[in-house]
């Protein structure tokens, strides 16, 4: 029975995959059939994670495959891994996935294309989780295109949007743009090593001392091939997981439905690039260069991010540049931690930022499909269940101290920054400080302050199907961040069980103090700032420039149009040009080469060719007329003219022989 039970781990990505199948060829009017295969394909997802979770708790990791393709000598192998990591992961995303679905056949119940949605998100959770369970980089880059697919098809559901259409398209190629350094970075690592297995039996990629040889081997610009790999593996996560500069199509797929961004933004596409980083823990970290460009990177992006949000006021593009923020302090808590620390925070941001999510999605039902947080206010008294769950969901973001989740994985974060460099430190606390702040802006201004809807609209509560996932979320955004406190961190070491190269986890109080601090002065600084106010924004007012700007997204996104977009355009319109010319030229060839044509056809052919055979046969025709004029049909007299011609010859032959 033991044995089954890894054999059987794969089901946790094929029941969803499975459900997708039989759903994409149910009829639309099947939508609740297609809405509970949908389900039940993630609930078993569920059980077997979580049996494969208990099976590495009481047994240790273990992989299982089969030969894929056996060309000559060697196999190419599938196979997927039980270890703390892969079954902590699909554990998560198959709960939170399940919320959602279930969120999702309530908030998606009037829509004419639910069976099309809900084929559309089985495939991304079957992606997603076959991602997490992969035990090699080749089933894991299949898995990770599967995700980049299901998401252009998600975040263009609503395809007769322009504004959706043009999301899908962009969030689809600025990944991809992600994915060819990942592949380019796949093939290098496997001619350095020969394997792009992760673990077996001694000869994977992440076992024993085997890319200790190599690590410092074969410098380009002072950095040895190894870290190039690495570099190029990071720009792949950097797509998909929104770090700078690949950030930019995270904010407009809020063009899906809500529960999509929920499920993007909290447990699956967003989190594939963390989940990488921290499955090559090990290969990173013989590259230490690497690591400090990783948290440099993510030190920015959460600083971004944050700016960004403060500035924004449709309420799921708060949440989206929270999003981004979020990444980038996860992979700086990976840089400067270890997997323990950034997988910790990841976990539970899923729990509070799925909770976000689904409750602006319940505010926006709530309020007749209204985004913006300043048509808003006062919702407390008309979604009290939706404005407590939304209210966990904002301290646990803002990390309150003791209670929440947020406030234990963001401390892990700063104290591992703290030891790691005090520059990236301070960055790191002015995060924490904006983030308090910008979501004390958004539940101020949506749940506490007077209404400023239109005159006769009242809010309603969301149905049942809708709050209950809300309440489930809220339970685990107060509970799970009692498994990682620095006195009794049983995350951080249930992980150290695959990945040894921990940080270590002490007491830092001087960095508990300042962070929970920090928290409290964010949130009073927002509640200040906000309290009571009306139809304008404070900031818009004293910062001036500086806020439109932010409000603009610092035009980041019409920069890249006329640099990249520009730079692209020019190029097209010389290719054009040169295409033109080519065009021009070959048909200056053609009119020339017909001009020939022309002159041989009429001066050779006609007038050389035909002419002198026309000419001899005038002539033929001429001699034979004059010699017809003598034939007269006398014998008498051509019996002469032969006589006379004979003594002619006769005379010539004479005088020719004296």
């Amino acid at each position: 029975m033991s044995d089954l039970c890894p054999r059987l781990f794969c089901i946790v990505a094929l029941a969803p995959f499975l459900a997708a199948l039989v759903s994409a060829f149910m009829r639309r009017e099947q939508k609740k059939n297609s809405a509970i295969l949908a389900i039940a394909g993630i609930s078993a997802s569920l059980v077997f994670a979580l049996c494969g979770l208990v099976y590495v708790l009481t047994h240790g990791p273990i992989t299982v495959g089969f030969n894929w393709i056996v060309p000559g000598a060697n196999a190419i192998r599938l196979s997927w891994v039980l270890d703390p990591l892969s079954t902590s992961m699909a554990a998560m995303v198959s709960f939170v996935g399940l919320l959602i679905f279930i969120y999702s056949y309530a908030y998606m119940h009037d829509d004419v294309n639910v069976t099309r949605f809900f084929t559309f998100l089985s495939l991304f959770a079957g992606g997603m989780l076959t991602l997490v369970i992969s035990n090699s980089l080749l089933l894991l880059f299949m898995a990770w295109e599967i995700v980049g697919l299901a998401s252009y098809l998600l975040i263009g559901f609503w395809y007769h949007k322009p504004e959706a259409v043009a999301a899908a398209r962009k969030a689809f190629i600025t990944t991809r743009v992600g994915d060819i350094f990942f592949l380019i970075g796949i093939v290098w690592l496997y001619s350095l090593t020969g394997t792009i297995t992760f673990l077996e039996e001694g000869r994977g990629l992440l076992e024993g001392n085997r890319l200790q040889p190599i690590a410092a081997a074969g410098l380009i610009f002072g950095l040895p091939a190894l870290g190039w790999c690495c570099l190029l593996i990071f720009g792949g996560a950097a797509g998909k997981s929104g770090q700078i500069p690949l950030h930019v199509w995270l904010p407009d797929a809020m063009e899906g439905p809500t529960p999509v961004s929920a499920l993007i933004h909290a447990a699956t596409m967003v989190a594939a690039g963390v989940f990488l980083i921290a499955r090559l823990y090990p290969v990173f970290v013989l590259v230490p260069l690497v690591l400090h460009i990783v948290a440099w990177i993510g030190v920015l992006t959460a600083l971004l991010g944050a700016f960004l949000a403060v500035a924004q006021n449709d309420i799921k593009r708060i949440l989206a540049y929270s999003t981004i923020s979020q990444l980038g302090l996860m992979m700086l808590g990976l840089a400067t931690g270890g997997p323990a620390v950034g997988m910790f925070h990841l976990m539970a941001h899923a729990f509070f930022k799925a909770l976000l999510f689904l409750g602006a999605g319940s505010v926006i039902h709530g309020m007749a499909g209204e985004q913006n947080i300043w048509k808003m206010g006062g919702l407390r008294k008309s979604m009290p269940v939706t404005c407590l769950c939304f209210v966990v969901g904002y301290l646990a973001l803002s990390g309150f101290p003791f209670l929440f989740s947020g406030f234990w994985s963001k401390d892990e974060i700063l104290a591992a920054t703290f030891a790691f460099d005090r520059t990236l430190f301070v960055l790191a606390v002015v995060v924490s400080l904006l983030t308090a702040f910008y979501m004390t802006r958004l539940v101020m201004l949506v749940f506490f302050n007077p209404s400023r809807a239109a005159d006769g609209f009242h809010a309603h509560e969301s149905p049942r199907l809708m709050t209950m996932p809300l309440i489930v979320l809220a339970i685990f955004s107060i509970g799970f961040g009692f498994i990682g406190t620095p006195w009794w961190n049983g995350f951080g070491k249930f992980l150290a069980g695959h990945h040894g190269a921990e940080a270590e986890h002490h007491v830092n109080y001087f960095v508990m103090v300042l962070s929970s601090l920090i928290a409290l002065s964010g949130i009073g600084a927002g509640y200040l700032v906000y309290r009571g106010r009306g139809l304008t924004d404070p900031l818009e007012t004293r910062l001036g420039v500086v806020y439109r700007l932010l409000a603009q997204r610092l035009y980041i996104d019409e920069m890249y149009d006329a640099v990249i977009g520009g730079g692209l355009r020019m190029i097209s319109k010389l290719l054009n040009a040169i295409e033109l010319a080519f065009e021009l030229v070959l048909r200056l060839l053609s009119a020339v080469v017909t001009g020939l044509a022309w002159i041989l056809e009429k001066a050779g052919d006609r007038y050389l060719v035909d002419g002198s055979f026309d000419r001899m046969c005038d002539g033929l025709r001429i001699t034979g007329k004059r010699f017809l004029s003598v034939q007269r049909g006398q014998i008498t007299e051509t019996i002469g003219y032969g006589t006379l011609g004979v003594v002619f010859g006769c005379l010539i032959v004479w005088s020719l022989l004296k």
